[in-house]
Parts: structure tokens; sequence; C-alpha cells
């Protein structure tokens, strides 16, 4: 009679979307319980300084969009499994919110075929951060009584149709992952005639001490805009609630090129750290 394999826990857990306040305290609680954390590059570092157990594993899984050194997913999925397999407690920690634009439908795929156990800690998406560092309500009345999360890091995931739609809809809309495409959007926006009172909105690095906020009429973008380039996560919101900011901003744009998170360059490395006793895969 073959023994049935028994499994620790995964938790699907929240890092909120920069700064490192913005994190729940459940997510701090499982943290301090790991015995393995598999993160996003999209984690404040303060975040695993302050909360991850000092005995526990960190290994950097992570992604870059449009950037082919990023970690592929089947080798998350296998980590997850792998070390499950050893009754570890691992924390997968994904920047923002887990059930955001994440591909957290592979994991709980694999987690479910494998029958490991699970829990999936929620937090706080980009798109809430950005807004609320922004001073841009994302529904106000009069201004928008929606919101739609949405992102265009492919050309062909958007019909013409849809684009239409969305250029007459009154309620706001939320690209995440969109800076590199955001000529386009703003064509296509501006082809299907959105209303000349609404205003967008690129917030770089939202919520971190590098959070710097651009704003314009769709109308005027190739004039103001379109040759800047955006430090990754960029976020972009667009509607009537952007003329907001203005008034309600309260927080002063920081004028400096550094990246608050750690781009993806070059090759895979492994570093030990006998110290800590913690294994660091990043991309140097």
């Amino acid at each position: 009679m073959s023994e049935q394999q028994t499994y620790g826990k995964v938790i699907l857990a929240s890092a909120g979307p920069g700064d490192p306040e913005l994190v729940t305290i459940k997510t701090a609680r499982w943290l301090a319980q790991a015995d393995v954390v598999l993160t996003d590059r999209l984690v404040s570092p303060v975040i695993l300084d302050t909360y991850v157990n000092k005995n526990a594993t960190i290994i950097y899984v992570g992604k870059q969009c449009r950037r082919g050194i990023s970690t592929p997913q089947q080798t998350i999925n296998e980590l997850l499994v792998d070390y499950a397999a050893n009754n570890k407690t691992v924390v997968r920690l994904k920047g923002g919110d887990t059930n955001i634009f994440s591909n957290v439908l592979d994991e709980l795929e694999t987690l479910v075929q494998h029958k490991i156990p699970y829990e999936i800690v929620p937090g706080v998406t980009a798109a809430l951060g950005a807004a609320a560092y922004a001073g841009i309500p994302l529904t106000a009345r009069g201004l928008s009584v929606g919101v739609r999360f949405l992102t265009y890091y492919k050309s062909d995931i958007v019909t013409p149709a849809t684009w239409k739609e969305l250029a007459q809809t009154d309620d706001t809309l939320v690209f995440y992952m969109s800076g590199g495409t955001l000529p386009t959007v703003v064509e296509q926006l501006t082809l299907h005639g959105i209303d000349e009172a609404k205003k967008l909105a690129v917030i770089e690095q939202a919520t971190t001490p590098l959070q710097q906020i651009h704003t314009c009429s769709l109308y005027q973008y190739t004039d103001q805009l379109k040759d800047k380039t955006y430090r990754s996560p960029s976020l972009v919101i667009i509607g009537k609630v952007v003329t907001l900011h203005e008034q309600f901003a309260w927080l002063p744009n920081i004028n400096s090129t550094e990246h608050y998170f750690t781009p993806l360059t070059g090759r895979l490395t492994q570093l030990e750290d006998s110290t800590t006793k913690k294994r660091h895969v990043s991309r140097a």
C-alpha cells in the first residue's frame, strides 16, 4: 500500500503596491512563519527585511513585462510544489493584490492538482494605492460612477469594438503594465472620440518615495508626454476624475531617475548569504 504524499502549506500573499506600510497584518504574520518566501520583483525590500522569518529562504522569482529575462511561470510552479513536498510553509509573495493581473490562476491550478493546502491573502492593488497617493478618487459624484482595471501590454488583446466602448464609457479606466504601449492607448481612445474633458495620469512607482505623476489631455499627449520614458511599474488612469489631482494632490513629485524596484537585467545568478541563512536567487 503506497503512502500518500503529504505537503506543507502555500500562502498566496499580497505585498501591496510599494509603500511597505500598506502590507496587511495577515501577510506580515505569514511572512514571520514562513520557511520559504518566493517573492516578486515589485515587493518593497523593507517588507522582506522587516517581516520575513530570519531563518527563512528567500527566492527572487521576478517577472518584467516585455523582458525575456523573467522567471518562467513553470519554474515558479515547480518551486511551490518542491518546497511544499518537503513540508515547508511557503509564502508566494506578490506585488499589489494577489488576484489582480498576476499569474495566480496558474499557481492555483498547480496547487489543486497536487492537493497542496493553500490560502489567499488579499492586499492593496496598484490602482487603489496609486489613486490614493495621487489624490485621485477613482469614482466621484458627477465624474465617474465606475472603474475598470485593464491592461494593454500586447497589441492583440483589445479589439476595435472594445476600444470604441472604452472611449464612450463614463467609467474611470486604469491600465496596468501599459506604460510602453501608452501611445497606442491614447491613439485608439482619441480615434474613437473620447471626451476632451477626460485626462490621463501616468503614475510612476506609485506609493514609493520615488513616485512621480504626469498628467495631460489625451488630445495633447503627443506634444506633452509622448517622448517620455516611464520607470517600472507605471500605472495609467484615464477619466474625468484625473482633473481632481491638481486640487487634492498631497504628495510632491520627486524628480529622480532612480528605480525603487531593481530592474531585471542580465543573467540568473544565485547568491548565498551564510550569515542570514537565506538563499537569494536574483537576476544581476
